[in-house]
């Protein structure tokens, strides 16, 4: 009899509206296997909005508000502010959104409550296109991908840019802990979550969820497509807590056509496309081996980990504008300057 990996309780409950074989669907549900049912969670426009299913019905057993598409970090600091001046700080508030949600309409929202300190998890549930209006392209598309806002045509104008990096985006921000995670490692992405739960401050992962109905895939293959792109190096699976990079996974090396050639959105791209984009794949590799060797240095010579001047004191409530310990308040400055 097989052994149980992964936490039986369930939080989803089946009778949602996702497309077969949805990868946010399992993001969901492996996210919620960690967070418990103390949990509240933030939804923006984007699938998820719909996948719960149309009102009252949903298939949620946690509390879940919808907002507007761009404002999920502010949505979330308000849910933890008002916990908080009701002494709820032991429930979990999560921000879920696309990447459309994150890395285009709502990254202004996300950059000023990383910023404020707010004691929250941010999930970026990482389809690379706006599903739910149509396949339109978004900044955290692949380069070289048909979208119908790319949509290849006799002009072969498909996505020219590259995919934008929303973890190392969030790393910039001293963000205290960033990481990647993909449907298809389920107890590295509820082990991740978990420890996002311990951290004090603002929290960031960005979940690889493959869409058959966008990427033009087999529905039965998410996850095998999910573990090429591990395989292939194009998803490295590595998280950043407070600035020491780990890698978690360094599989063997597999060939990105192969990743390739079983999703319609790439069928279009000739080889030598194929052989320029997996160069800069291997260069992307080879540059996160070495931030993960050069931090490490770093803590040698006690330069890391980094300990942020918020959301790091048990004295005050983890949320908006919490202070170290060790750092006078505003009010505290101007007492002593009387």
């Amino acid at each position: 009899m097989g052994r149980f990996t992964i936490p039986r309780e369930e939080y989803m409950r089946s009778g949602h509206v996702g497309c077969q074989g949805c990868g946010a669907c399992h993001a969901m549900r492996y996210a919620l296997k960690a967070l418990g049912p103390r949990t509240i969670i933030s939804i923006p426009a984007c699938c998820w909005a719909v996948i719960p299913g149309v009102w009252p019905s949903r298939n949620l057993d946690v509390p879940m508000m919808n907002s507007a598409f761009e404002v999920t970090g502010a949505s979330i600091s308000g849910i933890r502010a008002g916990l908080d001046a009701q002494g709820k700080r032991d429930i979990q508030v999560v921000g879920w959104a696309g990447d459309g949600g994150t890395a285009d309409i709502g990254i202004q929202a996300l950059s000023g409550m990383v910023e404020r300190g707010t004691n929250v998890i941010y999930i970026m549930y990482d389809n690379e296109a706006y599903m739910n209006t149509g396949i339109q392209r978004s900044s955290s598309t692949p380069v070289g991908a048909w979208t119908t806002t790319t949509p290849i045509g006799s002009t072969g104008y498909w996505e020219a840019d590259e995919k934008k990096d929303m973890a190392e985006i969030m790393v910039a921000h001293r963000t205290p802990y960033v990481a990647t995670a993909n449907i298809a490692y389920p107890e590295d992405l509820i082990r991740k979550v978990r420890h996002a739960m311990e951290v004090q401050g603002p929290k960031f992962i960005q979940i690889y969820a493959p869409c058959p109905t966008g990427w033009r895939m087999d529905p039965g293959r998410t996850v095998e497509i999910a573990r090429m792109a591990v395989s292939t190096h194009l998803w490295p699976q590595y998280e950043v807590d407070h600035g020491i990079y780990t890698i978690n996974l360094k599989p063997k090396k597999t060939d990105l056509k192969e990743y390739v050639k079983l999703q319609g959105r790439f069928r279009h791209l000739p080889a030598d496309f194929v052989d320029a984009w997996e160069r800069r794949v291997d260069r992307n590799w080879e540059r996160l081996l070495e931030k993960e060797r050069f931090t490490r240095e770093l803590v040698e010579k006690g330069l890391l980990p980094f300990h942020p001047l918020h959301g790091s004191s048990g004295k005050r409530p983890g949320g908006v504008g919490s202070h170290s310990a060790d750092l006078p308040t505003a009010d505290e400055v101007r007492e002593d300057g009387e």
